[in-house]
């Protein structure tokens, strides 16, 4: 395994940040000097005292460079890069690993969400239903096909879109519900579902942030008629960048594969021109290189992810007793998560006050990188930009595209709260040792004791 161990926040920005856990998030400033865990409580690290970690966090991605190399050096003197046969046994594996039918490799998450709607027959004029806390390839995937979203609030105990107010904001526009298993924790799928079949809807499940997450021992991805997945480089089975969409339905996804190859009819062989063309595709091919690490990676998945669900219980339990700090919940019936983030609300009403920003600073100090989340995916410029289009004025009534209306009608306000409360901690961290969550658990509570005395960092 890749020895190099040595992780900081400003390298997990530079390494990761591109489209990988999100754009609109904010950091905490301070450089990282990670650390020995300590069960010192005493003076804040901001302040003069010890951090309580300098041990070094495991550096992602992770590679055996006796195995991994290996397969990429494979492909290299094969001559044979573009898609051919490892790709196709990545997508077998996939398939296999997820429960799933088949499995379609493409570029990246975003094009597997837009090729996944685009097929599934959702575009110009449909209204599309999606939650607001999660990143921006949602949202930008679903506008891709010409249809608008439509934004459901948060629960804030699991972070989800809220099944109870899904109902609400059906018309007779909506033809898709796109719930999004957003950091690696499952949206509710057996009320989603229901929801859906009550009301003759498309289920298309952004799964980008949960490999292997279960509810009911149900891989999520398998619950609507597709499912789609991110490899992007932050993420826990790590390509650089890749997707995939998953699903059942055999005729569906052979239109996935025509729309990913140009619109030629699946069967026909790589790298040839078709002159009978069915639709107007695009190119989304992923190389063999691609498939060579992903097929890599995917053997360090499960322990990966068995891991991180133990420490992150762990973590969790402890995060608990800590007044003031309200660690993630599940919906009913989850039998496992996928953990890209860990989060947690932060109340600072019971750290006397201290911003979430000097919470996130103070934490930084003893040697715990952070994030503070995604802000209002529903009120982003974009959206503004997007009804100003011509084609959005073609496709929708002026009434439609009242930015201000589309603001009042698409209002989330526990969202809003949410996104002001959150802190995440990187999934790398939680495939560290039990030792590790106790370091995160003690720096917190050191930050509790002497919330009054960082009031002015």
């Amino acid at each position: 395994m890749n020895n190099k161990t040595n992780f900081s926040r400003r390298q997990f920005v530079k390494q990761n940040a591109i489209a990988g856990v999100g754009a609109a998030v904010a950091m905490s400033v301070a450089p990282t000097m990670l650390a020995n865990c300590s069960t010192d409580t005493g003076t804040p690290a901001i302040l003069g005292g010890t951090k309580i970690r300098t041990k070094e966090w495991p550096l992602w991605p992770l590679w055996d460079p006796a195995s991994d190399e290996e397969q990429v050096i494979k492909v290299l003197r094969s001559g044979v890069w573009s898609r051919a046969g490892l790709v196709t046994e990545f997508e077998k594996k996939w398939a296999e690993t997820i429960g799933s039918k088949r499995c379609l490799a493409v570029v990246n998450g975003t094009n597997a969400l837009i090729t996944a709607l685009v097929q599934a027959g959702i575009g110009g004029g449909d209204e599309v239903i999606i939650p607001p806390y999660t990143f921006i390839a949602t949202a930008i995937a679903v506008l891709q096909t010409g249809a608008m979203p439509v934004f459901v609030d948060t629960d804030p105990s699991t972070f989800q879109i809220d099944p109870a107010k899904i109902e609400a904001k059906i018309t007779p526009r909506t033809k898709a519900i796109l719930p999004v298993h957003i950091l690696g924790l499952p949206a509710d799928m057996i009320k989603i579902m229901a929801i859906a079949e009550k009301h003759n809807l498309v289920v298309i499940e952004d799964a980008c942030q949960a490999w292997l997450a279960e509810i009911d021992n149900k891989k999520v991805g398998t619950f609507g008629k597709a499912g789609c997945f991110s490899f992007q480089n932050s993420k826990n089975i790590p390509i650089g960048e890749a997707g995939a969409i998953v699903s059942d339905d055999d005729e569906y996804m052979d239109r996935c594969y025509s729309y990913h190859n140009y619109g030629n009819p699946y069967g026909s062989m790589v790298g040839t021109v078709s002159s009978g063309t069915i639709m107007a595709g695009t190119k989304l091919r992923i190389t063999e290189y691609q498939a060579a690490i992903g097929l890599a990676q995917l053997k360090r998945l499960e322990e990966q992810t068995e891991k991180r669900n133990v420490n992150a219980a762990y973590l969790r339990s402890q995060l608990k007793k800590i007044p003031g700090i309200l660690p993630y919940d599940f919906v009913p019936k989850v039998t496992r998560a996928a953990f890209h983030l860990f989060p947690f609300r932060y109340k600072k009403e019971k750290f006397s006050g201290l911003t979430r920003a000097q919470f996130m600073k103070a934490l930084d100090a003893e040697g715990i990188p952070s994030m503070s989340g995604y802000t209002p995916l529903n009120k982003m410029p974009y959206l503004k930009n997007v009804m100003e289009t011509k084609n959005f004025k073609l496709m929708y009534p002026p009434e439609m595209l009242d930015y201000n209306k589309y603001m009042e009608r698409n209002h989330c306000p526990v969202n809003d709260q949410v996104c002001e409360e959150t802190v995440w901690l990187f999934h790398n961290i939680l495939i560290g040792e039990k030792e590790d969550m106790n370091d995160i658990a003690t720096a917190i509570e050191r930050i509790s004791r002497n919330a009054d005395k960082l009031l002015n960092i």
